[in-house]
C-alpha cells in the first residue's frame, strides 16, 4: 500500500483523518493560498486544496496526497481566518442570527489511477442571535484566529453560538469524512467505516 500524506498541519484535519484508521504522515504544503478575490467560495477552496496537494506531490511523487481547504461564506462574501480579534468580533457579529455556508475543497493526488480526485462539499450553519457578552465569553474559551469565520463547530463552546447546521459536521470542521473516505477508497485504501 502506498503511504498516505496529509498536506496540512491543521490539528482538526489530523483528528478527523485519524478516524478513518489509516496510517498517514503530515507534510505541510507551504503555499500561498488564494484568499478569494475574484473567485467564488467553492472555486477558491478547490483551488487552494489543489495547490496544496500539487505542492506536496512534487516532493513526494510516489505517495497519495490528501489536501483540503475550508472557508465560510455569508451573503456571497468569503470570511476566511480573521487577522485579529477585532476582525473576529466583526465576523461573529455579522454571522449573528443568520445562516451561512461552509465550503471545503478536497483534492487527492496519487501516482496510479484514478490519479486525481477533487470534490467540493457545502454545509449550512445557522447562528443564534449573539450579544456582545456571548461573543466575549466565546472568545475566552476559543481561539478564533485560526478558524475561517472566527468559530469552530467542534469547540465545546459552540452551543453558545450555533443554532443548527445542515450537512456534514466534519465538513464544517475542515475535512468532509464521507467524501474523503470515498476518495481514498478509489485509490485502494480501506478506510474505517463511519463511526
Amino acid at each position: 500500500m502506498m503511504p498516505l500524506i496529509l498536506a496540512s498541519v491543521s490539528p482538526r484535519r489530523f483528528q478527523l483523518l485519524s478516524k478513518l484508521e489509516l496510517p498517514f504522515t503530515v507534510v505541510p504544503a507551504e503555499v500561498d493560498e488564494h484568499l478569494g478575490d475574484g473567485l467564488s467560495p467553492d472555486a477558491m477552496v478547490l483551488h487552494n486544496a489543489r495547490l496544496k496537494a500539487e505542492a506536496v506531490s512534487r516532493r513526494h511523487p510516489d505517495q497519495v496526497i490528501l489536501a483540503a481547504d475550508t472557508t465560510v461564506c455569508l451573503d456571497g462574501q468569503i470570511l476566511n481566518k480573521p487577522a485579529n480579534l477585532d476582525e473576529a468580533w466583526t465576523m461573529l457579529g455579522r454571522l449573528s442570527g443568520k445562516t451561512h455556508q461552509v465550503f471545503t475543497g478536497l483534492a487527492v493526488i496519487g501516482p496510479r489511477p484514478p490519479g486525481r480526485l477533487e470534490r467540493v462539499v457545502e454545509s449550512r450553519v445557522t447562528f443564534k442571535p449573539l450579544t456582545n457578552e456571548v461573543i466575549a465569553d466565546y472568545f475566552q474559551k476559543v481561539n478564533p484566529l485560526d478558524k475561517a469565520g472566527a468559530y469552530g463547530i467542534q469547540e465545546n463552546a459552540s452551543e453558545r453560538i450555533i443554532e443548527t447546521f445542515d450537512g456534514s459536521i466534519s465538513n464544517v470542521t475542515g475535512l468532509p469524512l464521507e467524501e474523503t473516505r470515498e476518495a481514498l477508497a478509489a485509490f485502494g485504501f480501506s478506510p474505517a467505516p463511519d463511526p
